[in-house]
């Protein structure tokens, strides 16, 4: 496994993230989006995870080099992205795996967290070409509206019945409403909270929850990208 820093365009600008690829040399594109705290050790990490699991993981990051100082910071930072500049950034980010010698099948998935996880389905949708797959953990943003409709491939989401942040009802129509559109959705409910998969926050991980949330989200992909 080998992981470095990189550069890619992204609409005329230099995005950066945090780049892992697999001992084999090769695998299926997998893009990590972070949640509200930013580009920190606990995302790239679950790039590793994935690396190792044999899938090439690109974590792009979205607050272009900074991250949050504390839960308030971090909600400041949410309310105050720039949507479309991250959708940018995640399109480009795709298309730099798409482009990258690892990448084998070309194919790319989207997998977020929290904030991430909402950015991963707006950004399926605004590049259906690119992004086949999305894995959506709790994803929550009041700004991003993904484009149902124009999703190219299957979802799977993860939700928390505990959560403080996104009511079982709300997760339950999302999955509804990817229903729909015409998407084909795999979806689980825990019994956790909110950023259950976090296990840099001991006050929510759950490890049987993330356990086998992560088993089901290798099956999912592995399926998808293949």
């Amino acid at each position: 496994m080998a992981s470095s820093m990189v550069e890619f365009p992204a609409d005329g600008r230099t995005a950066t993230g945090y780049l892992s690829l697999p001992a084999s040399g090769h695998g299926p594109g997998v893009l990590v989006i972070q949640e509200y705290w930013g580009l920190v050790d606990h995302i790239k990490q679950v790039a590793d995870r994935f690396a190792a699991a044999g899938f090439a993981a690109l974590a792009p990051d979205l607050y272009r080099g900074e991250s949050a100082s504390g839960p308030d910071d971090a909600g400041r930072r949410l309310m105050e992205l720039d949507i479309p500049d991250a959708s940018r950034q995640l399109g480009g980010a795709a298309a730099y795996l798409l482009a990258h010698a690892s990448v084998t099948p070309k194919k790319v998935a989207a997998v977020g967290f929290c904030m991430g996880g909402k950015l991963a389905l707006h950004a399926a949708g605004e590049y259906p070409e690119s992004i086949c797959a999305v894995v959506d953990f709790y994803g929550v943003h009041p700004k991003a509206e993904p484009r149902l409709d124009r999703l190219s491939g299957p979802v799977q989401t993860h939700f928390a019945e505990h959560d403080d942040y996104i009511p079982v009802a709300q997760a339950h129509d999302l999955v509804a409403r990817l229903r729909a559109a015409g998407v084909e959705v795999e979806d689980h409910l825990y019994d956790a909270q909110h950023a259950f998969f976090n296990d840099h926050r001991p006050e929510v991980y759950d490890a049987a929850a993330a356990k086998l949330a992560w088993d089901r989200t290798l099956a999912f992909l592995r399926k998808a990208l293949a």
